[in-house]
Order: structure tokens, then C-alpha cells, then sequence
């Protein structure tokens, strides 16, 4: 067994583990070993790299519990091991997701953030080619979001004096001006 498990709970409550898990230490030994065999492999078809640490983290937890667990459970002990098996693996992969997202914000500047850098000067430098009343109607056009959006693009539609529909087709030759401007440019 576990010298982990051995190490995390005194000598009294490991010999209480044992005989929830079996009538005699031989057939919990058994018992344990079968569960721990199933939740490794469990965990290795969910493609856990740590699949032992995850099981022996399993049987952690269930000890620490095994004074609620003899009075409240009834069943097979294994079920209860699955159980908590898979709060153990939601807990492994949000660790992981957090770890991927940090390293992701932490990583230095790439390629992609050149090329960001560049479309960016691009697409300044087009803006400065158009006249400036439409230089200003684009940018005011796409300010903010949801329902604001869709008020303030009918009030700009009211202070232009036309209707929504000519005022996003005013903004589609706008955006169509900027595109050619960016496409001859990168040429």
C-alpha cells in the first residue's frame, strides 16, 4: 500500500480504513488494491500524467473522511472512491487550464504581435489617407456595445439627418475605402 496514504493518517484510522474497506486485512489489502488498479487506469484513459498520485490523492481524501463515511455510507466502498475520484480529476484539469492561462498572459512577445503591431500602423495610416469627416464618422460608428450600440448609431443616423440604412451604407463605402487603402499599401 500507499506509504502516502500511511504517512497522512495515524495508525488507528489507517487500521479503520482497512476494515471498511474488508472484514480482514488480507481482503481490504485486496480491495485496495483493486480500486487503486481501476482509479489508475481510470485516470490514464482520461490522459492524466500523474495518474498514481491522482489515486493515491483519491484515497487521501477518503480516509480523512472515514468518520463521516462509516455512519453515512452504505455500499460498496469502491463507488465512493469513484465518486470522489472525479472531483479529484475536475480539480487536476482546472489546475491545468489555470496553469495554461498564465503561461499564455506570461509568454513574450511573438510573431503574432508583430504582425498585430503592423495591421495596427496599417490601418492608422489608412485612416489619416480619408478626410477627416469620415475619419470620424467610422471611428464614433463603432464605439460601444449591445443596446448603447444600436442607440448611438440612431442618433448619429438622426444628426446626419439620414435613416440607418444609409447611414451603414455610408459606413460600408468608408470601410471599403480603408480596405482598398490598406490592400494597395501592402503591396
Amino acid at each position: 500500500m500507499s506509504t502516502q496514504i500511511t504517512n497522512a493518517i495515524n495508525a488507528a484510522a489507517f487500521e479503520r480504513f482497512l476494515c471498511w474497506l474488508g472484514p480482514d486485512p488480507e481482503s481490504a489489502g485486496r480491495k485496495y488494491e483493486l480500486i487503486r488498479g481501476r482509479l489508475i487506469m481510470m485516470f490514464r484513459a482520461r490522459r492524466c500524467v500523474f495518474a498514481e498520485d491522482l489515486a493515491d490523492t483519491t484515497f487521501e481524501r477518503v480516509a480523512r473522511k472515514l468518520t463521516d463515511l462509516t455512519t453515512e455510507f452504505t455500499g460498496d466502498p469502491a463507488r465512493y472512491f469513484y465518486g470522489v475520484a472525479k472531483k479529484v480529476f475536475l480539480e487536476y484539469q482546472h489546475e491545468l487550464m489555470t496553469k495554461r492561462k498564465r503561461n499564455c498572459c506570461l509568454s513574450p512577445a511573438s510573431a503574432e504581435d508583430e504582425d498585430l503591431e503592423n495591421m495596427l500602423k496599417q490601418l492608422d495610416d489608412a485612416l489619416s489617407a480619408i478626410p477627416k469627416s469620415d475619419r470620424e464618422l467610422i471611428l464614433t460608428y463603432y464605439t460601444d456595445s449591445g443596446r448603447n450600440k444600436i442607440n448611438h448609431r440612431r442618433a448619429l443616423a438622426r444628426q446626419f439627418g439620414v435613416g440607418p440604412n444609409a447611414l451603414r451604407l455610408r459606413v460600408f463605402r468608408i470601410r471599403r475605402e480603408i480596405k482598398n487603402y490598406i490592400s494597395t499599401a501592402t503591396r
